[in-house]
């Protein structure tokens, strides 16, 4: 009995392993009492009982027996104990896992759902894309529907002026020509090409220091200036002589103040009927039926625009304009609107030049 593991004789008597030879004595004498065979005549298992109990007994009273028995039980108390420790670590380490799987899966349903709200917002803008395209189609289709029904019908009527149409921008090294510093030189070095308005010239003079330079005459003066014309032709004539040394306009770059430099509408219509530039001659050749109704109309609202020569050719045809009563207030009017007219522009090349530089 004393050698099967799955008794302990210390348990069985009730006992600790710091028990007496006295203890053990009157630990057994009581429980021997009680399951001795005599008085559990009726239990079958009672003399099993009272057999184990004697071999504890006499286990633990023999000190060799017993030191074995003791030894044999540190090793295992410290078996259990180093087998609850690596339960405790097992178990944290499965709490970790669960833990780690827990995240996992809530990042890749996060995942889902962001990739879900990807597709839907791809889908939307795809959606949009297509029906913006459709619109822009359909607008297409229709300028195109207009534009042959208006070559059909043999009108083409002419773009509306814009406020910058006859204004153009010179660009210029102040320093290369020194005496191009004020509203009234620039008039002058255009007026071979048609009138100016001098009072809303705009001019912009700038010191820009060179990163290689020595001295400060290595500073570089640079010119800016808008300057409007009073026909849209004699603009178009300036533009086209930027640059040209017999004019006087070496250094010289003129362009167009509107549309970022691109040529007006109005200049390419006028190109395409072949009224730009057109001398006297041309122009009394040309036969009154085939001018349309509303070129005329424009050329009427519009003569200070024009070369002088074309406008004659046409001036027969046109009622002249009745003389405007209240000229003194016409003229404050002018005024302030070409005060206004300057400051915009004045404003609006200061937004050029910082954009620029």
């Amino acid at each position: 009995m004393s050698d099967d593991p799955e008794i302990n004789p210390y348990d069985l008597l009730g006992l600790s392993t710091d028990a007496t030879d006295q203890d053990i004595r009157t630990a057994y004498r009581k429980l021997s009492l009680k399951v001795h065979p005599d008085r559990n005549r009726n239990n079958p298992e009672a003399g099993r009982k009272f057999h184990e109990l004697t071999q504890s007994y006499e286990l633990l009273l023999d000190p060799l027996r017993r030191m074995a028995l003791d030894a044999k039980q540190r090793l295992k108390e410290a078996s259990q104990r180093r087998y609850a420790s690596a339960n405790d670590k097992r178990k944290r380490m499965l709490d970790e896992l669960e833990q780690r799987e827990r995240e996992f899966k809530k990042a890749k349903v996060e995942q889902q759902k962001k990739q879900q709200e990807i597709y839907r917002d791809n889908e939307t803008l795809m959606e949009q894309g297509r029906r913006l395209r459709e619109q822009k189609e359909k607008e297409l289709q229709q300028r195109e529907e207009e534009a042959r029904q208006t070559a059909e019908s043999g009108v083409d009527e002419p773009p509306s002026l814009g406020h910058l149409d006859t204004t153009v921008r010179l660009k210029y090294s102040a320093s290369a020509l020194p005496h191009l510093t004020s509203p009234e030189s620039l008039a002058a070095l255009l007026q071979p090409f048609g009138d100016t308005d001098k009072d809303s010239i705009v001019l912009s003079i700038k010191t820009r220091t060179s990163k290689k330079k020595k001295t400060s005459s290595d500073d570089v003066r640079l010119g800016t200036a808008l300057v409007p014309f009073k026909r849209i032709g004699d603009a178009f004539a300036a533009v086209c002589a930027s640059g040209t040394k017999g004019r006087g306009l070496e250094g010289v770059q003129i362009t167009w103040a509107g549309n970022s430099g691109e040529e007006p509408e109005l200049i390419a219509w006028l190109k395409r009927h072949g009224k730009l530039g057109a001398s006297s001659q041309v122009v009394n050749e040309q036969k009154p039926s085939t001018w349309n109704p509303a070129s005329v109309r424009f050329f009427a609202d519009h003569p200070r625009y024009f070369s002088d020569d074309l406008y004659k050719g046409l001036h027969s045809s046109v009622p002249a304009p009745s003389s405007v009563p209240g000229l003194d207030y016409e003229s404050l009017t002018l005024m302030r609107m070409r005060e206004a007219e300057r400051t915009r522009l004045e404003r609006e090349i200061l937004e050029q030049e910082a954009a620029e530089g």
